[in-house]
């Protein structure tokens, strides 16, 4: 199955844009909520409701982006399994994957006080910059390694 997918141009191109695509829907998903604790965008929306609505596309994009991704590496494995930018990249989209459920985990709580604090703002800042990592990373693979 696995050779199938990666075995002609347009199966690996279709993985390749099932990949970013979903990457992008996770990534904005996530950016929305986190520029929105941090009072930047849609401040007349509920965040609770804002977030509720937009993890739902953040968790049905991160499946389809770990599927396309690991049908991508396991077609290329040995590839990858010297390529240290790869495990940088994935590193980096673990902790953003660890940062996001922090913010999933306190939205509510953070919503029921008088105002959102600063460490819930840093939290969010944080989150940021790894989803960024981990585009930055995502493309240079390929780039910097030729894999991918």
């Amino acid at each position: 199955m696995i050779a199938l997918l990666n075995g002609t141009a347009w199966t690996a191109a279709l993985l390749e844009i099932v990949h970013y695509f979903s990457m992008f829907i996770l990534v904005g998903s996530m950016l929305i909520v986190d520029l929105r604790v941090l009072g930047l965008v849609a401040r007349r929306q509920d965040l609770t409701l804002l977030a509720a609505r937009l993890f739902t596309w953040m968790w049905i994009s991160l499946l389809f982006n770990f599927l396309s991704g690991f049908f991508m590496f396991a077609g290329s494995a040995t590839a990858y399994y010297h390529n240290d930018i790869f495990y940088d990249k994935v590193a980096v989209v673990l902790l953003a994957i660890v940062v996001s459920i922090i913010v999933q985990q306190k939205v509510r709580s953070w919503t029921q006080l008088p105002a959102i604090p600063a460490w819930a703002k840093l939290i969010a800042i944080i989150s940021i910059g790894l989803w960024i990592g981990a585009i930055i990373f995502g493309v240079e693979v390929p780039a910097l390694t030729g894999v991918g």
